[in-house]
């Protein structure tokens, strides 16, 4: 490494990923070189990744920059189980099917975010070697190397311990920390990394590591993230913001990165893009419209990570055209690759909901629609909205919540624009 390059230690340091690791020092010097292999597991529960999850990716991304080898790892295996970690009470039990096509489903959402070619990163699922385990061997091999009475002192257990914690839960942190030892053994991988309710569990692999490999091995955690205002990462009054394009459109994407809180802005710019830490420390002290520039920044370039340039281009377009954003200055983020000028954007980007003529012609209550199109979340919420004035069509606002909206508001193109308070909107094309 050159003087003047930057160890992922450091990068992943000055961009606020670090919450603890186990040696500093000897991680620190061990970052310096190339070609660690790291892990990160990722818990295929649902079809799809979420907001939440974009700490430990973003860190596999710039270990991978920093010449390094990451291993995401899909938790078919452990899903089987079910992490007690950060939960207060058991997760459902859900079938090997149903892992097996969210696993699939992740790993290609992982491949938008790392090169797996050549073999610069691996994609691995722990089903491969946890599914087929021996009880008997395992409680023989692996079950002696644990203490039930360190293991009790563990967050993830200790929380757990007061609603009650099942004998199958307490197995979890004996297959996580079989994955370390699997991992270092078959793949030559020293560092496991996670978000800090992993604490526990990354220890205990680490130890079972020395005593069946004796190698010495690392571990090091991110920060359960919350907003300023203390709001969980990724949820919204309309539910979770999830990675998947067809459950979160790149629009909405974008729109929950420019609603940033002015608190959060320097800290997800770190977190969240691959823009220059001397051009994010500059934006500590912007306010005003040049803080709205900021925001804009921040969500074509993590909407860009996400789901690609062109995504990004159009979600910004839209925009621009319902919000009259104003140009980003040039000065301002030299290395993003957002537009610095209004040109004509197609607004295809707002989310557009399809429609028969027929459906309009004796109308539709303005709260059923909402509801339908997915503005809101429950009828009773639709009302509510609609009833205290958030309610617009066209650009009209809607006066009751069962107006009827029909025919007489279709446009010269056939649609109709729904809009909720002053940023989420709707089109309907009608045919």
């Amino acid at each position: 490494m050159s003087m003047g390059e930057k160890s992922a230690y450091d990068v992943l340091y000055e961009r606020g990923f670090i919450e603890q690791v186990t040696e500093e020092e000897p991680i620190r010097e061990l970052l310096k070189g190339k070609g660690i292999t790291c892990y990160i597991g990722f818990d295929p529960t649902a079809a799809s990744l979420h907001i939440g999850s974009l700490v430990p990716i973003m860190s596999l991304v710039h270990m991978q920059l920093c010449g390094h080898r990451p291993i995401a790892l899909v938790g078919g295996g452990t899903a089987l189980i079910g992490d007690p970690s950060g939960k207060t009470e058991m997760r459902r039990i859900m079938t090997r099917d149903e892992i097996d096509v969210n696993a699939e489903a992740i790993k290609g959402q992982l491949s938008q975010y790392l090169d797996f070619g050549e073999g610069k990163a691996l994609l691995l699922n722990n089903a491969d070697w946890l599914a087929d385990l021996n009880y008997v061997e395992f409680l023989r091999d692996i079950g002696r190397c644990f203490s039930v009475n360190r293991m009790l002192t563990a967050e993830s257990y200790r929380m757990r311990l007061e609603k009650g914690l099942s004998f199958i839960e307490f197995n979890y942190m004996l297959l996580q920390s079989y994955d370390f030892y699997y991992l270092c053994k078959q793949y030559g991988c020293i560092l496991q990394m996670g978000g800090n309710d992993q604490w526990g569990n990354i220890l205990a692999g680490i130890d079972l590591t020395r005593r069946l490999e004796e190698k010495k091995t690392y571990g090091m955690t991110f920060p359960l993230l919350a907003t300023s205002q203390g709001h969980k990462m990724g949820k919204t009054e309309k539910g979770t913001v999830w990675l998947d394009a067809s459950l979160t459109t790149p629009y909405d994407y974008f729109q929950y990165w420019i609603n940033t809180e002015d608190a959060d802005v320097k800290r997800f710019l770190s977190l969240f893009t691959l823009l220059p830490i001397e051009e994010i420390r500059k934006s500590e002290k912007l306010v005003d419209s040049e803080l709205n520039m900021a925001k804009a920044v921040l969500a074509f370039e993590a909407t860009k990570i996400t789901h690609g340039h062109d995504a990004a281009v159009a979600a910004w377009g839209a925009a621009v055209n319902t919000f009259g954003l104003k140009p980003v200055s040039p000065d301002l983020f030299p290395s993003s690759s957002i537009p610095r000028t209004h040109m004509s954007q197609d607004i295809s980007a707002v989310p557009t909901v399809a429609k028969t003529r027929e459906e309009f012609v004796t109308g539709i209550p303005a709260f059923e629609l909402f509801y339908d199109v997915d503005l809101c979340a429950s009828k009773g919420e639709a009302r509510r909205v609609i009833s205290q004035g958030g309610g617009y069509v066209n650009g009209e606002q809607i006066q009751a919540f069962d107006e009827k909206i029909s025919i007489k508001h279709l446009n010269e193109n056939g649609e109709i624009d729904l809009r909720k308070g002053k940023k989420q909107h709707r089109k309907i094309k009608v045919s």
